[in-house]
């Protein structure tokens, strides 16, 4: 009945199920709603609009996630990974917080939902896999640098910088000695406050202790007054269902910026969902998270605000505090709601500084320090990937560096598949058993007889590299059959069969036979059929194990050694 209901995509499916008490979600919802207030607010300030949408954006990303979405865990709401991205881009279409900047806001809302939404409904979830982990790392080290760069000024009580990223450093470098002591000492208490109490513990709301603080020292002892800067009185405007009125031209401004923002909330969302995948035995649904997710940003847009993105520290907020299901999310909601109806009062006296110190404790989250350091010891060539993915979206137009992190990825990937060789193998003494030959173990030949291992798919990229090694292991003296043990080729595209064939030839040419062995693949033995590979080659020539093989084509061949070294388990081997 589970799978039927899943099949039928039902509605609140992330609610049902949960093991914990509905008090112990309404709590987690609580905690989570702390985190959220003011990193929502800051986040929304960031992106260039008024505190509050950062709290309508919450909302609607959470509603409708919960409606729609499968993961019980995920926060989805205003998040600060892709806010610098189209904030960045929009700011060079229209004047940021204008009417025009808020309704290009709207319509990419509206155009990544759809994309999303898409996305979920046609099973597109392979797109997530689009980034390496080397070239996340570097991106969202990239959004890090971009963040703290945007939230410098206001920490030090300058104005705000504008232009490219040399530029602005350079500005700002030249402008930090006249920087607002009582600014600094704000952030810093701010920041202060923040690790201490989660040094103290995990759980203790952080960002929302210092805000309330930083907020009640403004007001008690008047520091705007004195010069430091704070969000001041911002109209708080109950949220209308409309759709933003837009010229054609507009849709044509943003499309773009709505593919880039919409591969990388599918990327962050597949990994939040597989790092928190629910109930034990519970697989995660990606494509219904990017439902979820596309419906969040389609209602956000709806009601004014920007897109919504799922946010991986919020949802381990919401795990780590016992919640099961989605109901936190939705206590988390009603709280917000709360703060965005009667809290302009008091939040219109929060310190810039403090939203900055918020934003720089995301940022030192984002930067995945440890990640870089164990890429960096464990592959030097990803690391260098990395980096330059790093270097690419901090100096570069942002959502210029985006596509080349994703161009990255996909050279990397690329040139990984382009880089399988041939293997020689060897058969274990006194077995029927051929593996991969090395150093390991004292393997043995068969004269005449040599068998060839390619343990990867074959297609495009590598079929150049896969005929001319397999046209030299036939072309090495006394080679008389040559068995391809085909157990690691899942795929065989028709370039890649247009080379076998042509081997197979090539080899036929030279007097050496050519034999298949364990094509378990259905996928290959389908391609083997349709691309005249099984023709080619007869049905006589294809095996079930290398043993066959040899058995049938070369009765009584002589055992040569092979390899030398400690033999391997039988079982372990096998």
């Amino acid at each position: 009945m589970a799978e039927q209901q899943k099949e039928n995509w039902p509605i609140f499916r992330s609610l049902q199920g949960g093991g914990a008490s509905w008090r112990v979600d309404l709590l987690a919802g609580l905690t989570l709603a702390a985190v959220a207030a003011p990193e929502q607010m800051a986040t929304a300030r960031l992106g260039g609009f008024a505190p509050h949408l950062g709290f309508y954006v919450f909302i609607a990303g959470t509603l409708a996630f919960a409606l729609l979405g499968a993961n019980r865990y995920l926060s989805s709401g205003a998040d600060s990974t892709i806010t610098p991205i189209f904030a960045a881009s929009l700011a060079a279409l229209a004047p940021v917080g204008g009417a025009d900047y808020v309704t290009l806001s709207a319509l990419l809302a509206l155009m990544v939902g759809l994309l999303l939404a898409g996305a979920g409904l046609f099973r597109a979830g392979w797109v997530a896999n689009l980034f390496s982990i080397p070239v996340l790392t570097g991106f969202l080290g990239g959004i890090a640098v971009h963040i703290v760069l945007a939230q410098t000024p206001p920490f030090f009580g300058l104005p705000a910088e504008t232009g490219g990223t040399l530029h602005r450093m350079a500005t700002l470098a030249a402008n930090l000695p006249a920087a607002q002591p009582l600014a600094v000492l704000t952030g810093l208490a701010c920041l202060a406050a923040i690790f201490l109490a989660e040094r103290l513990g995990p759980r203790l709301p952080g960002p929302l202790i210092a805000l309330i603080g930083a907020t009640f020292a403004s007001i008690f002892f008047d520091l705007g007054a004195k010069g430091l800067s704070t969000i001041g009185p911002f109209a708080v405007t109950a949220p209308r269902l409309a759709a933003p009125m837009v010229d054609p031209d507009d849709f044509v401004k943003v499309l773009g910026l709505s593919a880039i923002i919409a591969v990388v909330v599918m990327v962050q969302s597949a990994a939040t969902s597989r790092s928190f995948p629910g109930l034990p035995g519970e697989p995660p649904d990606i494509d219904r998270d990017f439902l979820g997710l596309g419906t969040g940003s389609l209602l956000s847009g709806l009601f004014g605000g920007f897109p919504v993105n799922a946010s991986p520290p919020r949802t381990a907020i919401v795990a780590e505090s016992g919640g099961e299901t989605q109901i936190a999310g939705l206590a988390a909601a009603a709280a917000i709601a709360l703060v965005a109806a009667f809290g302009e009062p008091f939040l219109s006296h929060t310190p810039e500084a403090a939203l900055a110190a918020i934003l720089f404790f995301i940022a030192g989250r984002i930067f995945r320090l440890g990640a870089m350091r164990d890429i960096a010891v464990r592959s030097r060539p990803e690391f260098l990937l990395m980096v330059a993915t790093l270097f690419a979206v901090v100096l570069v137009p942002v959502q210029t560096g985006v596509a080349l992190a994703i161009i990255l990825s996909l050279i990397h990937g690329t040139w990984t598949a382009t880089q399988t060789d041939l293997h020689v193998f060897a058969r274990l003494p006194g077995k029927t058993i051929w593996w991969p030959e090395s150093q390991d173990f004292d393997g043995e030949k068969l004269a005449g007889v040599k068998v060839v291992g390619f343990q990867a798919p074959l297609s495009f990229l590598n079929a150049d590299r896969f005929q001319r090694q397999l046209v030299e292991a036939a072309e090495q003296g006394g080679v008389k059959l040559l068995v391809l043990e085909a157990s690691a080729i899942d795929a065989v595209d028709y370039t890649a069969a247009q080379a076998l064939l042509a081997a197979i030839r090539i080899c036929r040419h030279h007097d050496v036979d050519v034999a298949v062995a364990r094509l378990q693949s259905l996928r290959a033995q389908a391609a083997f059929a349709s691309f005249d590979v099984e023709q080619e080659l007869g049905a006589s020539r294809l095996f079930h194990s290398v043993d066959e093989a040899t058995r049938r084509l070369a009765p009584g061949a002589a055992i040569v050694p092979a390899s030398h070294g400690a033999a391997p388990t039988a079982e372990g081997r096998a």
